[in-house]
């Protein structure tokens, strides 16, 4: 009797109605926060009612999903079209509320089978790749580039038609939504101080999980930081559709840029054309170059002396991340252990701002092989990383940070015994 209550209590807990509510819950938080960005930054007025299509591939590209563009302009011109760019703040929105929704009927347990998270999981998993298919399939859609007075009517007489669309590799977009859909899963059970996990892996709580914590943390808090600046900037210094825009689809991508910036990274990057950087204008500064630019504490410095504050800034949260691991680690495990968990965890997550921060868009327009007639109708902007140096410097902070965040922390009650340095 008592087995099958309790397998009666599981059913209930992970049914298919309650992962329906999990992944129709992120799908639409993400809808939201995308159609509020792009309206904001006037994709509203997008013709041929194309504004939902842009919506369904914002929310494909940011977990993971491919969009590809592609172009055409007549028998004598051709176009070339292409991005790659990631909109966090609907990434990590989805994030939130689907790991909040995956934890809520795991809550209040210690342990729980892996059969049991499996088949959890892959309830969330079949709805979550449902649903992404129908995103993917409706992310598509034409746009007619307006060539001007005067090239309008020269494409007029040549039977020209500049046109630019988008659609989504389905295969793709499905295969990297299944992957950052069990990331995002993972890290939740992962962080969680009361997310119940298999036996077998309760051993290894001690160590991952106060430093996957102190990593979220710190995400969290340079998020945060990002969202107030921005308020402030709109409400003072003007231009509130344009901030909020980029508050409600990229925050992440700048606040977490200048992350390993202030860690002292350097990215390798160029604007050129029609495109631009988002704030702040200091980046399309430093980037708008004839050749590829340096972007790092020292080239941002010179056109604004502010830019240090990042050093600060890493410092602080850095040593608030290492305490707040050290103080939710066992009193048993060694300063220096803390030192190597830190480096580790801050290696790890400066990874994954170089893999997801990186950004790509270029596009071109050429009759009879002469490129850019309009003055303006070619443009590229890209930004990439110098990775393993940025890999050795978040080490190195790790390092640094972790050993004195264990020293702060030793006075805090914690369980486990006494420390030793």
């Amino acid at each position: 009797m008592t087995s099958r209550t309790t397998s009666a209590q599981t059913v209930a807990r992970h049914s298919w109605v309650r992962a329906v509510v999990v992944v129709l819950a992120g799908l639409v938080a993400m809808g939201a926060v995308a159609a509020l960005g792009l309206w904001a930054a006037g994709a509203a007025d997008l013709p041929e009612g194309a504004f939902p299509r842009v919506v369904a591939a914002t929310v494909v590209t940011s977990v993971g999903g491919s969009v590809e563009l592609a172009g055409a302009a007549g028998g004598l011109a051709e176009t070339d079209a292409g991005l790659t760019v990631i909109p966090l703040s609907v990434t990590l929105t989805g994030a939130l509320v689907i790991a909040a929704g995956f934890l809520r009927p795991l809550r209040h347990r210690a342990v729980a089978s892996a059969a049991e998270l499996g088949g959890w999981a892959a309830r969330v998993a079949v709805l979550w790749l449902l649903g992404l298919l129908g995103l993917a399939l409706a992310a598509r859609q034409t746009f007619e580039i307006d060539l001007g007075d005067t090239l309008g009517d020269i494409g007029d007489l040549l039977g020209l038609r500049p046109e630019v669309g988008f659609t989504t590799d389905v295969p793709t977009t499905l295969l990297f939504g299944l992957l950052w859909l069990a990331g995002v899963l993972v890290l939740a059970l992962v962080v969680a101080r009361g997310a119940p996990l298999p036996g077998r892996l309760l051993r290894f709580q001690t160590s991952v999980r106060p430093a996957a914590y102190a990593m979220v943390l710190l995400l969290l808090a340079y998020v945060v930081i990002g969202v107030v600046v921005g308020l402030v900037v709109a409400a003072t210094r003007g231009h509130a559709a344009e901030t909020f825009a980029v508050l409600l689809l990229g925050v992440p991508n700048l606040v977490w840029l200048g992350l390993t910036i202030g860690l002292g990274a350097t990215w390798n990057g160029r604007v050129e054309g029609p495109f631009g950087l988002p704030m702040p204008h200091v980046l399309d500064e430093v980037l708008r170059t004839s050749d590829v630019s340096a972007l790092n504490l020292r080239t941002l410095s010179e056109h604004d002396g502010r830019v240090w504050w990042l050093l600060v800034i890493d410092a602080v949260l850095l040593l608030a991340a290492a305490f707040a691991m050290a103080a939710r680690s066992p009193a048993r495990i060694r300063a220096w252990q803390h030192a190597l968990h830190m480096a580790v965890a801050l290696a790890l997550t400066v990874l994954m701002i170089c893999l997801v921060g990186r950004i790509s868009a270029h596009y071109g327009l050429s009759v009879l092989g002469i490129g850019d007639l309009g003055g303006g109708l070619t443009g590229e902007l890209f930004l990439r990383p110098r990775l393993w140096s940025a890999l050795g410097l978040a080490v190195l902070w790790g390092l640094v940070t972790g050993f004195a965040g264990a020293l702060l922390a030793r006075r805090v009650p914690r369980r486990g015994g006494t420390e030793d340095v």
